[in-house]
């Protein structure tokens, strides 16, 4: 008999950690190989870790709702053969998460890369943490850990960096920064006060039902409220006339089906047109850091999906100015199939530069939607509705029955300011209005 150490698998080059939520074999349990042995999740994505061997399931290292680091061993398996543990990377079906990804991290999840001199171990999250508050490293080393191996963790720094300032209870400034920072520790997160609304009390009757929100819940609620304490809000709207974008699409839904195996919709179309803008005007495609400005290379669009749970994720599209439509179809499809079925990878939620949200898929005609922190605009577009409509042509003017669609744009207005914002979704609607009912594809 050998064992086999089963290694926390690689989800991604900015994924550094996962939490453990729910094992799914118990010490004792037979396993065959490609059984799932444990669910993971990181802040937005659950992942399920299968077995790359068969054999009997020893023992577990990591209790639920504790936190693993990418390449620790979490289980041991009992097998016949005399194989040792395998590196990540021969994790059948896991060494390749990293492919496509609204809040970078690490570059490698190599564990010596949290080590000090003392070779005591630091989350990313922790070592972020840390730097905001000016804690060296030598200062961590002091500190007792409450996790696995006496482990520093968030919760254990925080509640220090309250008793350093002389408070008591382990709050930061920034609701959710902690969340933030898990993925995104090149940000820097103010640590201006912000004054916390107090919530009334709730009101209870008989027949009430109180309901916990889950943890993607409530990682959506702190960063929503984050994103309103971090920018001020403006929204722009704008109605377009997209009657020949909808002509076509019908001429070409059919064929393009049959052709690709694929269903074109409205939102690969929007998306192309996105992208163009943002190639118009490049500072709509920046983040803030502090009272630095980050122009980003890349365009890469995140297009929010409602899970059936109810919650929301955000795919994200990398370089979608480089796909042509046939290509956006595709991947908007895949993103959107695999979002349904909770199959996304953890990279494929991250480093978006601008987000998209189909607000006209609930029959709503507009929205004024939150920015998703650290980028500085969010385009929501709504249903598309036929209207009559004042058309001029060389005979006068006439009354027309058309497809209309509002679009409306949130932004940032410490760096957006209402020309770019309203020039930006004004050039967006321009190009869905000026479609070419001949376009091939």
């Amino acid at each position: 008999m050998a064992q086999y150490e089963l290694l926390l698998p690689k989800m991604g080059e900015s994924v550094a950690e996962a939490t453990i939520i729910k094992w799914v074999k118990q010490p004792g349990d037979m396993i065959a190989i490609d059984d799932t042995i444990l669910e993971i999740a990181t802040d937005k994505v659950d992942s399920e870790v299968p077995s790359p061997v068969s054999g009997k399931l020893i023992k577990q290292l990591f209790k639920e709702d504790e936190v693993a680091q990418v390449g620790e061993v979490i289980a041991i398996i009992e097998t016949e053969g005399t194989a040792a543990g395998h590196a990540v990377e021969d994790i059948p079906g896991m060494s390749q998460l990293a492919p496509q990804g609204d809040v970078p991290a690490a570059e490698k999840a190599e564990p010596e890369s949290g080590k000090s001199s003392s070779d005591r171990f630091y989350s990313p999250l922790v070592k972020n943490i840390a730097a905001q508050e000016n804690i060296t490293t030598e200062e961590l080393d002091t500190l007792h850990g409450t996790g696995s191996e006496g482990r520093l963790t968030k919760d254990d720094l925080l509640a220090y960096i309250q008793t350093r300032k002389g408070n008591t209870a382990p709050e930061i400034a920034n609701p959710s920064a902690a969340a933030i920072l898990a993925n995104r520790p090149d940000q820097t997160v103010s640590n201006a006060p912000v004054k916390s609304a107090v919530s009334p009390a709730a009101s209870l009757n008989g027949g009430d039902e109180i309901i916990e929100m889950d943890r993607m819940r409530k990682l959506i609620a702190e960063h929503m409220v984050m994103s309103m304490q971090t920018a001020p809000h403006v929204t722009s709207f704008v109605e377009a006339d997209v009657t020949n974008m909808v002509m076509w699409r019908e001429k070409v839904k059919h064929g393009f089906e049959k052709r690709e195996n694929e269903k074109i919709t409205f939102t690969p179309i929007f998306i192309e047109a996105v992208t163009k803008a943002i190639k118009d005007f490049p500072m709509i495609n920046v983040s803030v850091n502090g009272t630095q400005i980050i122009k980003k290379r890349d365009i890469n669009i995140g297009m929010a999906a409602a899970l059936p749970s109810g919650n929301l994720i955000v795919p994200v599209i990398k370089n979608a100015d480089q796909f042509n439509l046939v290509g956006l179809t595709k991947s908007v499809n895949d993103l959107a199939r695999r979002a349904r079925n909770s199959k996304l990878k953890p990279d494929e939620t991250q480093n978006g530069t601008f987000t998209l949200t189909n607000v006209g898929s609930f029959g709503n005609v507009m929205g004024t939607p939150i920015i998703n922190q650290p980028q500085v605009a969010i385009l929501a577009v709504g249903a598309i509705k036929k209207k009559p409509a004042v058309l001029e042509t060389e005979f006068g003017d006439v009354i027309a029955i058309r497809h209309m669609m509002f679009l409306s744009l949130s932004y940032d207005h410490r760096v957006v300011d209402g020309a770019l914002g309203g020039s930006f979704v004004r050039r967006v609607a321009d190009y869905l209005e000026n479609w070419d009912v001949s376009r091939e594809i």
